[in-house]
């Protein structure tokens, strides 16, 4: 009898355990879709405003034929130079590109608009999560931007911020009549899942 009771036990445990670990599997597959849509979609907005890579560094070549081009730009995926917002504390590298994992590293700068210097406009998009741009909605009118390239050193000023659709594609003009640098992230920055909305800092060259 004891030896059935000890049996009926140990089965009942083991199918314990095994429910247990069922149900683990499927928790952390939910959190794993939940947080690759939420990746995914952070760059959305970029991706409603971008050609393919290539043809997007083409039409960045090409807008800058007449303005101050650099000598050498950087390869694509590699970091050219970090930006900080002491005013919020943020301190990042930038990478020149905005895929999925470019984001992964730090700031991504959309492959179709300027660099710092050539006088046009200047896109960079990070992920709201604490250690990128979750303190972008912390920016105010009148905060300082430094950029730090290999290159030259820049500053901007901080004349707006904005809350925009990620639809609104215009609210993130590619022109080259005046270095304007914009900073974007998915709004709001608390949460997970898919966010509709953007952040978004716009800010005109001081010096550099």
């Amino acid at each position: 009898m004891k030896n059935n009771n000890f049996a009926k036990i140990a089965k009942a445990t083991i199918i314990s355990i095994i429910v247990a670990l069922l149900f683990s599997i499927i928790i952390v597959a939910a959190i794993k879709i939940i947080v690759g849509n939420e990746i995914s979609m952070a760059i959305s907005l970029i991706n409603k405003m971008s050609v393919e890579k290539t043809e997007g560094i083409q039409e960045k070549l090409m807008l800058s034929t007449e303005k101050n081009r650099l000598e050498n730009y950087p390869t694509y995926g590699t970091q050219y130079g970090r930006i900080k917002i002491n005013a919020v504390n943020i301190n990042l590298p930038i990478y020149f590109g905005d895929t999925t994992e470019i984001l992964k590293l730090g700031v991504g700068h959309y492959s179709g608009s300027y660099f710092p210097g050539e006088g046009g406009s200047i896109v960079y998009a990070a992920h709201n999560f604490a250690k990128y741009f979750g303190r972008l909605p912390k920016v105010k009118v009148g905060n300082i931007i430094e950029i730090t390239t290999d290159y030259g050193n820049f500053k901007y000023k901080v004349y707006d911020t904005q809350v925009i659709h990620q639809s609104e594609s215009d609210k993130l003009p590619i022109q080259d009549n005046e270095e304007i640098l914009m900073l974007y992230t998915c709004y709001p920055v608390t949460g997970i899942g898919h966010k509709s909305h953007r952040f978004v800092v716009y800010a005109e060259r001081m010096e550099g």
